[in-house]
């Protein structure tokens, strides 16, 4: 069995025996009192055996099953139905996903986790440490669930921020290179797929935040509403950096374009101060026997001087406009 932890609660405090999955039916408990049973990558005859205990409906446990739902929260009878997708950055610098399903009833929560690496661990012994807030029920801890997943959209926002700038500043220097434009393109796409994956989320927090469900105290609101304001934060930086890397291109298509046309301004100048000897210098190469210069003893250094004090001229011209 993938059963992570199961206990049951007593006004915040944690049974020291475990809560025996075994498919068994299960009375309500009193007030004050849940379970809550944390499974990882459950086999659909694991998930049966939950299902009979807890009275959850076939379709949300169908659903729990598929790891590629995007977020949604169902409801079933007293029931509720919350799926959540999980982030993080993986060994190849990519944003691989995950998924939480949530069955949240009047005195028990069952999460079920696939393809995350972020285990509850560490969550569930913060939450046993805080007896006063457990007590409230199943539904803060289903809170606390939502917080701890969007908690972690943000290093990766961080990091993804990281190299958005270090390709922010290399590109005032120097056009980006082939293998740079990919990789920009590289994270356009993860963005995109990240709002597509993840923009969901803000439905499902708002409708937690404001909306009258079962299974979920009207006290219990507040806190979903601090969660949704955490996932459009992260939206809202996703949306930022997406904008980013549009600009990034544009700018250094700019910039390269003001620097050709330096290069250009540069090369009609010279080529332009370099006419002038050219033209010259092919007058005298028609051979013409009758030429003022050719029996006049200093014709050569008037010609040479003309075109050293034309060439100047021009230069000096070319320098005050800045194309030189």
């Amino acid at each position: 069995m993938t059963i992570i932890a199961a206990r049951r609660y007593h006004k915040g405090r944690a049974d020291s025996v475990p809560v025996a999955i075994d498919g068994a039916d299960r009375a309500p408990l009193e007030p004050q009192n849940f379970d809550w049973v944390g499974v990882a990558e459950p086999t659909p005859a694991e998930m049966d055996q939950i299902r009979a205990q807890f009275g959850l409906h076939p379709l949300a446990v169908e659903d729990s099953l598929n790891p590629n739902q995007l977020p949604k929260v169902e409801i079933y009878g007293d029931q509720l139905f919350i799926v959540a997708r999980t982030a993080a950055i993986d060994a190849e610098d990519r944003i691989s996903y995950g998924q939480t399903a949530l069955f949240l009833g009047p005195d028990f929560l069952v999460s079920v986790r696939f393809g995350s690496s972020r285990a509850h661990t560490t969550l569930r012994d913060r939450l046993e440490s805080n007896a006063d807030r457990l007590a409230e029920g199943a539904d803060f801890v289903a809170h606390a669930i939502l917080d701890f997943i969007v908690d972690g959209y943000q290093p990766i926002m961080d990091e993804l921020e990281e190299r958005v700038q270090r390709l922010e500043e290399n590109a005032v220097d120097v056009f980006p290179e082939q293998g740079t434009i990919r990789h920009i393109f590289r994270l356009r796409r993860q963005l995109r797929r990240f709002d597509r994956t993840v923009g969901p989320m803000q439905e499902v927090c708002h409708r937690l935040a404001t909306t009258p469900l079962p299974s979920v105290d009207e006290s219990a609101r507040i806190y979903f509403r601090d969660v949704l304001d955490h996932v459009r934060r992260a939206l809202a930086r996703t949306q930022g950096l997406k904008e980013t890397l549009a600009s990034i291109v544009e700018t250094a298509a700019l910039l390269e374009a003001h620097r050709q046309g330096q290069m250009t301004r540069a090369l009609a100048a010279w080529a332009a101060i370099l006419a002038v000897p050219t033209a010259i210098a092919g007058i005298y190469g028609m051979n013409f026997d009758f030429m003022p210069e050719l029996r006049w003893r200093y014709g050569y250094f008037v010609v040479l001087s003309g075109i050293a004090a034309i060439c100047i001229g021009l230069w000096m011209r070319f320098r005050r406009i800045g194309w030189l």
